[in-house]
Formats: structure tokens, sequence, C-alpha cells
């Protein structure tokens, strides 16, 4: 049987998995991956398993409290992944192989009240603590306010970024002008010069469903990948002038189907052919089920018709604000849960 994740990496698309699980880390490794992706919602799934109960014991019994803890294994879990992608990152020489490592989400807690300059000030600060010393991790940023102001700054000390949280083309513009500003000043020049930009997908399809239902058939479920290929083509055209040696690119992100109706290689068979997808485990698993050969489609539209309904119908600030409202909600949440679930582990682990 065709293997359908081979068949995507051949088709040019970077496969990288939306996990730092240790076991499918080294699965999907073989099947082809070569990079991952972390975030709170990853860190407490692994902590739920059982399997690092000794790990967290041990920073337990050295007096760490339940957010240094959190910190501490996150830094643990995406240093072996790094581990295992780092001979994909030499070979490329920087253009491939990176794990990506999200910076504290609280700093977007709607309850918290912190002031836009002090959270800037603190993505600069965590995004230079947290890649210091590494060669193949990605500081993941979001793409609000106070992550987009940091980026510039983060460039031009010679971080690797991963912008994420982009639901629209004003995001993304706004993120690539900071980065490359900030690495036109990199005292080491643009050698080593890598940004990524995560795009996510299904979360537009599902915002349609609801706000915008008159869409017709044709166009209902395409928002995301339309959005997503504009964007992308974007990329393409701004970078194409600039020069750098390591590609500047697009993370597909968000990829797992939402509708049961719909086939899990929609979105990755929609931009097979370049840049990077960012899969979750079951839809890799079930896309190599499938057997499908995947060619390029990355740069395939749907009719003038569906694209002028869009348009028409489909108001994207309005989008770009509901999500992110959602999206900001559903980043800091996580974090929130990660440090309840350590100190259920505290008592959990106390009396065993």
């Amino acid at each position: 049987m065709t293997s359908s994740l081979k068949s995507l990496i051949a088709s040019g698309t970077k496969l990288w998995l939306d996990s730092i699980d240790p076991d499918l880390v080294a699965k999907n490794r073989q099947l082809g991956a070569s990079g991952a992706t972390s975030n709170p919602i990853i860190i407490a799934d692994l902590i739920k398993t059982g399997r690092f109960d000794d790990d967290l014991d041990r920073l337990m019994r050295e007096g760490h409290d339940n957010t240094e803890i959190a910190w501490r294994l996150t830094d643990h879990l995406v240093r072996q992944a790094q581990a295992v992608f780092l001979p994909v990152w030499q070979e490329t020489h920087g253009n491939n192989g990176y794990v990506s490592f999200e910076l504290d989400p609280l700093l977007e807690d709607p309850n918290a009240n912190i002031p836009h300059s002090t959270r800037v000030a603190k993505y600069i600060e965590l995004g230079k603590k947290w890649s210091a010393g590494h060669q193949n991790r990605m500081i993941k940023v979001p793409a609000t306010p106070a992550g987009l102001d940091a980026l510039e700054e983060l460039a031009a000390a010679g971080i690797t970024l991963n912008v994420t949280l982009i639901f629209s083309m004003r995001q993304y513009e706004t993120a690539r002008e900071a980065v490359w500003r900030g690495a036109q000043r990199r005292a080491a020049g643009l050698q080593q010069f890598k940004s990524v930009y995560s795009i996510f997908v299904s979360r537009l399809d599902v915002y349609t469903e609801k706000a915008v239902p008159q869409l017709s058939p044709a166009a209902q479920g395409m928002v995301g990948i339309v959005n997503a290929k504009q964007i992308w083509r974007a990329n393409q055209a701004f970078w194409a002038s600039k020069g750098t040696p390591l590609a500047q690119e697009m993370i597909f992100a968000s990829t797992g189907t939402k509708k049961p109706e719909d086939a899990p290689w929609k979105y990755v068979e929609a931009f097979a052919g370049s840049d990077i997808e960012t899969n979750p485990p079951a839809t890799n698993d079930a896309v190599e089920k499938s057997g499908r050969t995947i060619t390029r489609h990355v740069d395939e539209m749907p009719s003038q018709a569906v694209l002028d309904e869009i348009d028409r119908l489909v108001d994207i600030q309005k989008l770009e604000e509901t999500l992110m409202d959602e999206g900001i909600k559903k980043f800091a949440d996580p974090q929130k849960a990660l440090l309840k679930l350590i100190e259920e582990k505290r008592a959990a682990l106390a009396i065993r």
C-alpha cells in the first residue's frame, strides 16, 4: 500500500507533528515527519498518561512550584524531540528539523490585566531565555497585539520564530514586517535567519458554519483553505525578492477536520506541495491508513464564483476579531488547566 504521508512529503510538504510525545515523535519520524510543536494541552495529555510521574515526583521533591514544574517538564520534552530532529536540522543547514516551544500563554490571560508594555517586555525576556543555547528550537509567539510588538526585538536578537494564532492577512502582514525589520538588524546577518507563520485553518470553517450560514454548499467549508492559500501566495511573493538563504515559510495549522462528514485528509491534501503542515497525530494516522497518493494542490483555488462569494459574504475583520477572542481564551485556559493538573498530581504522588 502507498504511504500517504510519504507521498505528501514527496509533493514538497514538510510534515511536522502536533505533539512532542516521545513515542509519537519516534513513530512519526519513521513516517517522514521532520519537526514538531508543543503546547500546554499536549503537556497535560502526557501527564495524564502517568508516564512522567517519576519526573514530576522528582521535581516536586526538589521543591519546585507548579509553574516551575510545568516549564521544566516542557523544556525536557521539547529537548528530547529536538534531539530526534537535530539530524534533519543539520542536513538542511537549518531549513527544517525544528521543535516549537510556546511562550507563557498566561501573558494573554484576559483576567490578568497585564499592561501591554509589560506583556511585550515579558515576551522578549522569555523568548531570549528559552531559546538560549538551542540550535533547532523555534520560539512560538502569538499574533496578539503584545506578541506582534515583541517580534522585531526577538528577531533582531537572532531568535528563530514561529508566529502562531494567525487568522487573517492583516495579522500575517504585521508579523512578517516586524520579523523582517528585526532580521535586518541581526549582528550575525541573515545566514541563519528562519521564520515561520502559523495560519489556522479549520477554525475558520467552524466559524462560518455558525456566523455565515448563507454561504453556498460550494463555498461553505472552503473559507479556511482559501484564506490560508491567499496568505501563502503573499508569503511566497514577499520573500522571493529578499534573498534569504533559508526559506521563510507558512505553517498550515489546525488541519484536523471538525465535521464527521469531512474526509480526514481534506486540509492535508489542500495544502500539499509546499511549506509546512503541523498535523495532529490522529490526522496523520487517518491519512496514512487511507492509502491515498497525495500530490500538489497548494496553488489550486476554487472557482472565481466561489472566491467572489466568500469576498462578498465573509467579513474578515469580524472573523479575525471573533477567532482571536476565542483563540486567546483557548490560549490561556490550557495553561491554567495544566497547572491545576500538576497540583492534583502533587496530592496523588504524595500518598503513593
